[in-house]
């Protein structure tokens, strides 16, 4: 018996799936595989396709099993779509070599491909390097010397075991009206990053995409590193200084779907819709109008297994965050299902071949280095996302807590005094047995036009007038009061690592909107405004400085060490909580107008007093400094062991553990 019915009682009934899912990961394995050698050995596609440069000569390989032919053309040959032929090695394999004198380093080519009586041309599916041709708009790829060898430093690199991630885009990264690049990621914002106190940056829209607004959600080259930042170099660079700075770097991987676009993707390529993609329109998006993958065919395992390879030997990323699994899990992509009773886990709507494909992604991962992590993006809540596959899991380290920021959306949407703190608390807690969770209060999704972001959805127009801090608005009061709690409790409770997308960790105002017809193509929207916290005249410094001491406190105290927290007061009536989580005990009283005198928290040793380590109404976080930092000592009543607090309204207090070095006399 697996472990996943240990931990999950409940799906006994579907011991029979879980075993047929795990003899298909087995026979898939097999079948890639040919019963021989590993995964790390097998997913090497790119070091075999695509454009190389060997000792004297350049070698063109390409896979296109239903092409009549296959030519490469370019500004080596005057762009002659026929001029080099490839050769056909079988089993849709194409060859072709050139002279060392006929291609160089930037040169543009494309692939045209003869296939069913029609001639088409498209980008190589392993370039490195596609350009957009600023007058044409169209698109090309530009030959890369693979033969040039970056100057790594980061051999001895190892993040921190908990993860704090920085959720970022490199284009609007910047202050300045434009797309930001690489290097000045490089040199401006992962300095940013490190003195916040988070230790990973998960960084979007780097695969490369034809779309800027898609936010890197359409792909269209797997094996490019998006030419709207930079050059790879640079990206090298960028993943080296964080490596120097200690900060993990994950990829936000798109193998969810890819964009349909036949010239600058890799849809139809040899002339098929089913090379890659399901035939018909089970093989078409009905959402994001994009093309799902079939992860049946041994040719598209290649592909994207060899891709997570790829971006972790070339680029040195340290793992992956999986976008769209859902999409992958569920032939209706889980479409308006509402997933509430175990058996939509395992029905005929489960794309099983897709689970296959998840399970042989983590295992390539760990193979090709046993400390990355990985994250999966699903809101169905998938049974055992996050078990080690042996155990009938799927295999990630992590799922986002997406059920978090939907929480505070609709609690924020009432009125103060309906907030029900104890099925927050059960939200908080709904977690998977033994599988991690990211904790999140919004992501790039809650923050991107058409919503609103945390800070805007409490304060709304009254950030436009009144974050000056020498006024004092109510509306404004509250919402900082709120932004502070609402972040330190998602943290403290929700998880096993946090998340925070750029930006928010300061409450920066506005949405996302990316240039576009609609804009006037304007970047206003569409970067990070770093001087409202920098400038000190604004209450963003305020919010900026409380999220980074409480980043840096839960890290000293190590919380996530200790999987959940323990609660040890609920007064729901007062919108009042407390828990202890590793040494810490975190009170909250979200209530708008009462606060509370000698609330007496149960505590479990008698052993130990209570230093405030920060409380959220501290005057450096915009409060009004009501909570003095004493030393609570334990106190003892008919034979229970407390600690006397007070909590002032809309505040979170975070007091410190310390033990005595002999132990409390029992009258004390």
């Amino acid at each position: 018996m697996y472990r996943i019915l240990e931990l999950n009682p409940q799906l006994q009934p579907f011991a029979g799936d879980i075993d047929l899912r795990m003899q298909l990961y087995w026979d898939t394995k097999n079948r890639i595989l040919g019963g021989e050698g590993t995964l790390n050995e097998f997913a090497n596609a790119y070091n075999y396709y695509g454009i190389h440069h060997l000792d004297n000569c350049w070698v063109y390989r390409e896979w296109a099993p239903s092409a009549a032919q296959l030519y490469l053309e370019g500004e080596f040959n005057g762009w002659n779509p026929t001029d080099h032929p490839m050769n056909s090695l079988g089993n849709g394999d194409w060859e072709l070599y050139l002279r060392e004198d006929e291609l160089w380093e930037g040169c543009q080519v494309k692939t045209v491909v003869d296939a069913f009586m029609t001639r088409t041309e498209h980008i190589p599916l392993y370039a490195r390097r596609v350009v957009q041709d600023p007058r044409t708009v169209t698109f090309t790829a530009e030959v890369v010397d693979d033969r040039k060898v970056f100057n790594w430093t980061d051999q001895n690199f190892k993040g921190e075991d908990n993860l704090y991630i920085y959720e970022a885009h490199v284009g609007m990264a910047q202050e300045e009206g434009k797309v930001g690049t690489y290097l000045e990621f490089a040199e401006k914002v992962l300095p940013r990053i490190k003195k916040a106190g988070y230790n990973t940056v998960q960084l979007m829209a780097i695969m490369e995409h034809p779309y800027y607004g898609s936010f890197g959600y359409q792909v269209s080259n797997f094996y490019a590193a998006s030419s709207w930042f930079g050059k790879p170099e640079d990206l090298k660079t960028l993943v080296n200084r964080a490596h120097e700075l200690g900060i993990r770097v994950l990829l936000d991987v798109v193998h969810s779907h890819a964009v349909k676009n036949t010239a600058e993707g890799i849809n139809m390529f040899d002339g098929t819709e089913w090379q890659f993609f399901h035939s018909g329109e089970k093989g078409n998006h009905p959402a994001w109008g994009t093309k799902c993958f079939d992860y049946s065919r041994t040719g598209v395992l290649h592909f994207l297994l060899s891709n997570l390879k790829f971006w972790m030997t070339e680029y040195h990323f340290d793992g992956f965050r999986f976008d769209g699994v859902t999409s992958m899990l569920y032939h209706d992509h889980g479409l308006g299902t509402d997933f509430n009773t175990n058996d939509k886990y395992f029905s005929y709507n489960t794309y099983t071949d897709a689970i296959a494909y998840l399970q042989l992604a983590n295992e390539l991962i760990r193979q090709v280095n046993p400390n990355a992590i990985t994250i999966a993006e699903d809101m169905s809540g998938m049974p055992g996302m996050c078990l080690p596959i042996e155990d009938g899991g799927v295999g990630f380290d992590y799922r986002l807590g997406m059920g978090l920021p939907d929480m505070w959306i609709r609690a924020v949407k009432t009125q103060d005094e309906f907030w029900d703190v104890d099925k927050m608390w059960g939200e908080m807690c709904l977690r998977r047995p033994g599988e991690n969770t990211v904790a999140y209060v919004e992501s790039h999704d809650q923050a991107l036009v058409g919503d609103k972001t945390m800070i805007f959805r409490l304060a709304d127009a009254a950030m436009y007038t009144d974050m000056d801090k020498a006024c004092h608005n109510p509306v404004i009061d509250r919402a900082i009061a709120l932004h502070k709690m609402i972040r330190l409790f998602t943290l403290a409770a929700g998880g096993e690592a946090y998340l925070n997308f750029m930006g928010n960790e300061f409450g920066h105002p506005e949405w996302i909107d990316f240039p576009r017809e609609g804009n006037g193509w304007s970047f206003h929207y569409c970067r990070r405004q770093w001087s409202l916290r920098e400038n000190g005249f604004l209450k963003y410094q305020w919010l900026n400085d409380f999220d980074e001491d409480m980043v840096k406190l839960t890290k000293e105290q190590n919380i996530f060490a200790v999987r959940f927290g323990d609660l040890r007061l609920m007064k729901a009536p007062e919108q009042t909580l407390v828990f202890s989580r590793n040494g810490l005990l975190f009170a909250f009283n979200f209530h708008s107008t009462n606060s509370l005198e000698h609330v007496l928290v149960p505590v479990a040793d008698d052993a130990v007093d209570f230093s405030v380590a920060m409380s959220s109404d501290d005057e450096k976080y915009g409060g009004w400094n009501q909570v003095a930092h004493l030393t609570y000592p334990t106190k003892r009543f008919d034979g229970k062991n407390y600690v006397e607090l007070y909590l002032p309204a809309r505040t979170a207090v975070v007091l410190k553990e310390h033990k005595l070095l002999s132990a409390r006399p029992k009258n004390a």
